[in-house]
């Protein structure tokens, strides 16, 4: 029998990190004015948009990954997939942190943790 907190939280992963990755797409001209602001007194500020556009594939791996996860534990109680999805997600959460902490926004590196924990979890437990 499968893990039901494990599916539970791949969903939860997969759904942040794919509406993460559609809204950059959608609205990338926004995202981007947005974060050279963001980051224009970072060491980072002359790269936003290749950052912009590493963040997004990292996010969209991460939701694919979590997505084929849940469909590989409802089939066959295989872990392979949703562990690499909940690998790839601390990753990206982990970029997402030090760009964070560049920009010195310490509310937006916090608000980060709560995403961590659960990706944190879901590593621990498909291990």
């Amino acid at each position: 029998m499968f893990n039901i907190a494990s599916v539970l939280v791949l969903v939860f992963l997969a759904a942040t990190f794919i509406q993460s990755g559609y809204d950059k797409t959608m609205y990338w001209k926004d995202n981007l004015e947005w974060l050279k602001g963001h980051f224009a007194k970072t060491p980072i500020k002359n790269m936003v948009p290749f950052s912009l556009f590493l963040i997004l594939v990292l996010e969209l791996i991460s939701g694919i990954l979590c997505v084929s996860g849940v469909i590989q534990l409802l089939f066959n109680n295989g872990r392979t997939f949703g562990l690499y999805g909940a690998v790839f997600c601390c990753i990206t959460l982990i970029f997402l942190l030090i760009g964070q902490r560049m920009a010195k926004d310490y509310d937006g590196a916090r608000t980060i943790v709560i995403y961590f924990i659960p990706a944190v979890l879901a590593t621990y437990w498909l291990s």
